[in-house]
């Protein structure tokens, strides 16, 4: 029997491997804010447990079964509306708001998805998108509703009791730490159940050849619109989230293209149509957002000395580099797009995979003529 370590690799035995390193990383998480008094480290976590989130969320519908939404910022701002206005106005928990936020998405959900489920291709992208620009617009000019432009400012979350005990009072980032990893935990979950599941296998049918999918006796427009729904969920459980940590949504924040365009660029870097890769495109986008934004690009050219920091290049990368994540993002999509078609994930594995092949496997030439003579 092959062994690594003490680890069996047998039919049987292989996956323990994977699942014991999955167990630990998730062990270490859970212990992460008792070892690290940093917020700003919490901070950051909580980010990308928030980008894995929104990635996993739309693999699903993206991923799995190949429509390319990039509205998806509909329902991460209907949750998140939704739940703190029920909060700020009505004075309804957000553990009973969330509720309603799930219910107004997954209508919306299959309103979307009847309509604009009839088109395919780059036309369900362009509808995708001029839905998500309509409802962004509805919640921008009808001011009684939700604001308008000015948005909505969270004054504070109620405690959280339970059996007349206080669980949390929601005044640090631990309370949100454990919440986004939940979260982002719970959608790896049901990606993984919908990959290995007979939804799944129809869903990626679909991808393939949707004209093939429909002559087997798949009935496209209902599991596409159940991969919507259960996409849109989570969705607008992460806008629920996002609306409770950061305390302020307006229009540009939670229904904006730009947020949708993200939620495809953490799937696409890191691997489409994969369990992990979203967490690898998270992995990959939130250090580099954060490194923009504290311009930390700059101070690391600087420090090394490839470009000076007095000189009219340093002065450029100082004034504009923070500011210029879309550029960079576009640069690291053609990358991976010429480089990586699978992903960071799928490279990897490729990698790994080319340097495990035993030296058996590779041809040996023949010598001399086809029978073996000289």
């Amino acid at each position: 029997m092959k062994t690594f370590g003490r680890i069996p690799l047998t039919a049987s035995g292989f996956a323990a491997l994977p699942l014991l390193i999955v167990a630990a990383v998730v062990a270490a998480l859970f212990v992460f804010p008792w070892l690290v008094a940093s917020p700003y480290l919490l901070h950051l976590m909580i980010l990308l447990f928030l980008s894995v989130a929104m990635g996993e969320s739309w693999n699903v519908i993206g991923g799995y079964c190949g429509q390319y939404s990039v509205g998806h910022a509909a329902y991460f701002g209907v949750g998140a509306y939704a739940a703190l206005m029920l909060l700020q106005y009505k004075h309804i928990a957000p553990w009973w708001g969330v509720w309603v936020a799930i219910a107004a998405a997954l209508i919306i959900s299959l309103l979307i998805g009847t309509i604009c489920f009839r088109l395919r291709g780059p036309y369900f992208v362009l509808a995708s998108i001029a839905v998500a620009e309509i409802i962004r617009l509805v919640v921008l000019n009808w001011k009684q509703l939700a604001n308008g432009a000015e948005g909505i400012l969270l004054v504070d979350i109620p405690p959280l009791m339970l059996g007349g005990k206080l669980v949390t009072d929601w005044l640090s980032k631990t309370p949100f730490y454990y919440l986004g990893l939940i979260l982002a935990l719970a959608t790896l979950l049901v990606n993984y159940l919908v990959q290995h599941s007979k939804l799944g296998y129809y869903l990626q049918a679909i991808r393939e050849d949707q004209d093939a999918a429909h002559s087997l006796g798949i009935n496209l427009s209902f599991y596409k619109n159940v991969a919507l729904a259960i996409s849109a969920l989570f969705t607008a459980l992460s806008g629920v989230f996002y609306g409770l940590y950061i305390g302020f949504i307006d229009p540009t924040s939670v229904l904006g293209v730009d947020l949708s365009v993200q939620m495809v660029l953490i799937c696409i870097i890191g691997g489409i149509g994969t369990n992990f890769g979203p967490v690898v495109g998270a992995l990959v986008l939130v250090p580099l957002s954060e490194a923009l934004r504290a311009n930390l690009l700059s101070k690391f050219l600087f420090s090394t000395g490839v470009v000076q920091e007095t000189s009219r290049v340093g002065g450029f990368l100082k004034e504009n580099l923070a500011h210029a994540h879309v550029l960079i993002y576009g640069i690291l999509v053609v990358v991976v797009i010429l480089f990586m078609p699978d992903g960071v994930l799928g490279f990897g594995k490729k990698l790994i995979a080319r340097r495990a092949r035993p030296l058996s496997a590779t041809p040996t030439p023949l010598v001399g003529g086809l029978d073996g003579s000289a």
